[in-house]
C-alpha cells in the first residue's frame, strides 16, 4: 500500500510521464476517471451550499478558518497553534476546531503544547456539535466591536489580568473546505515546497479544489519559504495574485527548537546534542523534505532517512527494517545512530517506537514563525487579527 501511495503522489507532483514506471503509467487511467468524479461531486455540492439547500451555521464567536488546497505539508496545524497563542496573548481563549484525523496525532501534539493554558482544543468530525459542547462548559463571549481588543493590543501585558475562560474566538484547523460553518477570516496555506503540482483535483493531483478557491481566502501563507528559491516563491505570488490580486501573502517556516526524549518526555535537550552525530530522519508527514533540511541545518555528522506516508502508523515490520537500517549506519560509522522523529510521528504512536531500543530516539519540536517580506510580518499578521475582532 505504500508503494501505491507513493506512486500517486509522485504523479501528482511531476510533470514528466515520459520518465514514469509501468505501474505509474498503468494507474493514470483510474486516478483521471477518479479524479473527474471527484470534481462532479465537489461542484453539486458547492452548488447546494450556494443554493441554500445545504444550510451554513455560526458560531457566536468570530471564527478564523486555516485550510488549503493540496494534501498535507503545508502548516495548518502549526498555523492554528500560531494564531491561538497570539489570540491567548491578548486575555482572549481561543477554541481550535479540529477533526483528529488519522489517529489524531495533530490533536494531541496541539493538547500537549497547550496543557495548562487559556487555549482549549476540541476534536471532532461535527466541529459545530464540538463547539458547542464547549461553550456549554465554558460560555462564550464576543469581542467584536468593543475597546477590549484595542486596550490588549496596546498593551499585551493586560491579557494575563482581564481574560475569562469563556470563548473569544474559534480557530477552524483544516477548515477551507468545511463549508457547513460561516467563518470570518479565511486562512490558506500553501506548501511552497510542492505548492500545486500537476494542476489536477485528487487523486489524479493534489487539489483539492481548483486554484480559483483562492479567491475565498483573506490571507494566503507560503509555507516553508526559508527552503525555496526566490524565484519559485515569486512564480508562487504571480500565480496567487493573477486569481487574487488584493491578496495579502505571508511566508513563513518552522524553526527547530529543542528535543526531548522517548522515554523522558518532560526534559528538553539541546539541538546540540545531535552535533558530530549520525542520524536516521524517519517521519511520516506531509513534507518530509523541510524535516530533513532542518535537521541537516542542525550539524550533525551525517543524515540518513525514512519516508512514509502522511499519517502513517508504523508497523513492527517498519520498526524492524528501521533497526537493520540503524545496524548498517552503525557498522559504517563505529557508533550508535541516534533516531529522530517529528512531534506529528511521536504522537500517533509513542509506544512502537520503543522497540527501537537500545537505540535512542528523540523528538524534534519546532514552532512556526513568520518570515518579514515586502511589510507583511508578525505586527502587521497580528494586525489582521485585530481588524477581524474590531468587526
Amino acid at each position: 500500500m505504500e508503494k501505491l501511495k507513493q506512486a500517486v503522489k509522485e504523479i501528482a507532483y511531476y510533470r514528466h510521464q515520459a520518465k514514469f514506471s509501468k505501474l505509474h503509467l498503468s494507474l493514470i487511467p483510474f486516478l483521471s476517471l477518479a479524479s473527474s468524479l471527484y470534481g462532479a461531486l465537489l461542484y453539486i455540492r458547492q452548488s447546494l451550499y450556494r443554493s441554500g439547500f445545504f444550510s451554513k451555521n455560526r458560531l457566536p464567536v468570530p471564527v478564523i478558518s486555516v485550510g488549503n488546497l493540496t494534501w498535507g505539508g503545508n502548516g495548518k496545524t502549526p498555523m492554528a497553534e500560531f494564531i491561538a497563542k497570539r489570540l491567548a496573548d491578548y486575555g482572549i481563549s481561543p477554541l481550535i476546531l479540529t477533526r483528529g484525523y488519522a489517529g489524531g496525532d495533530e490533536a494531541k501534539m496541539l493538547k500537549r503544547h497547550l496543557l495548562g493554558g487559556p487555549v482549549k482544543v476540541g476534536v471532532g468530525a461535527n466541529r459545530v456539535a464540538t463547539a458547542n459542547l464547549f461553550f456549554e462548559k465554558y460560555g462564550y463571549v464576543d469581542y467584536r466591536g468593543s475597546k477590549f481588543f484595542e486596550r490588549t493590543y496596546l498593551d499585551p501585558k493586560m491579557g494575563s489580568h482581564v481574560g475569562s475562560q469563556k470563548i473569544g474566538a474559534a480557530v477552524l484547523d483544516d477548515g477551507m473546505q468545511h463549508w457547513s460553518l460561516c467563518r470570518d477570516l479565511e486562512i490558506v496555506m500553501i506548501n511552497g515546497l510542492m505548492p500545486w503540482g500537476n494542476c489536477k483535483l485528487l487523486p489524479l493531483g493534489p487539489l483539492r479544489e481548483p486554484l480559483i478557491a483562492i479567491k475565498r481566502a483573506n490571507i494566503a501563507v507560503v509555507h516553508h519559504a526559508d527552503l525555496v528559491l526566490e524565484q519559485k516563491l515569486k512564480d508562487i505570488k504571480l500565480v496567487v495574485q493573477e486569481i487574487k490580486e488584493s491578496l495579502p501573502i505571508f511566508y513563513t517556516r518552522m524553526t527547530p527548537s529543542y528535543f526531548f526524549e522517548l522515554r523522558n518526555i518532560s526534559k528538553k535537550m539541546h539541538l546540540g546534542a545531535v552535533l558530530n552525530a549520525v542520524v536516521l530522519c524517519v517521519s511520516a508527514i506531509g513534507s518530509p523534505y523541510a524535516f530533513v533540511r532542518a535537521m541537516e541545518k542542525i550539524g550533525p555528522l551525517f543524515v540518513d532517512r525514512f519516508d512514509f506516508s502522511d499519517h502513517y502508523s508504523f508497523q513492527l515490520k517498519d520498526i524492524q527494517m528501521m533497526r537493520g537500517r540503524l545496524r548498517q549506519l552503525e557498522d559504517k560509522f563505529g557508533y550508535k545512530p541516534i533516531v529522530i522523529v517529528t512531534e506529528k510521528d511521536y504522537d500517533r504512536d509513542p509506544e512502537i517506537l520503543k522497540h527501537l531500543h537500545p537505540f535512542k530516539v528523540l523528538v524534534l519540536c519546532s514552532e512556526m514563525q513568520i518570515i518579514p517580506c515586502n511589510g507583511c510580518n508578525e505586527d502587521s499578521f497580528k494586525s489582521l487579527l485585530k481588524e477581524l475582532l474590531e468587526v
